[in-house]
């Protein structure tokens, strides 16, 4: 039965919400952007309908590169990466299991996306 899930970045500018199952695995991805932030993403594809995202007027910044298909959002004033509408799902997100309340990333298992090679 999903559950629901809240959480925000560092500073709290930008929070967001989703409802999902039990958060058990994390999701690393191989590619150049996610290799260098490091993040533990959420496995499955979140619905654009069904993430709710609250930001503050102006605090929610997007990095775009390449074919600019992949939306990757994060905070303006602490600098935190959120989530990601993807590239392979557009209208479809990701969201980083580091901002999720409640979630222990370092007890996660974790499961490898080789995207380097697939982009």
């Amino acid at each position: 039965m999903p559950i629901r899930h809240t959480g925000s970045c560092h500073c709290g500018a930008v929070r967001f919400a989703f409802d999902g199952e039990v958060i058990t695995k994390g999701l690393r991805c191989t590619c150049s952007i996610c290799s260098r932030k490091g993040a533990l993403m959420y496995p499955d594809f979140i619905p654009g309908e069904a993430l709710e995202i609250d930001a503050a007027e102006g605090s929610l910044g997007l990095y775009q590169f390449g074919a600019k298909t992949a939306k990757h959002f994060f905070c303006k004033h602490c600098g935190i990466y959120t989530f990601h509408e993807t590239a392979r799902r557009p209208g479809h997100y990701r969201v980083n299991l580091g901002c999720v309340d409640g979630v222990d990333t370092f007890a996660l298992a974790v499961e490898v996306f080789d995207g380097k090679h697939l982009l």
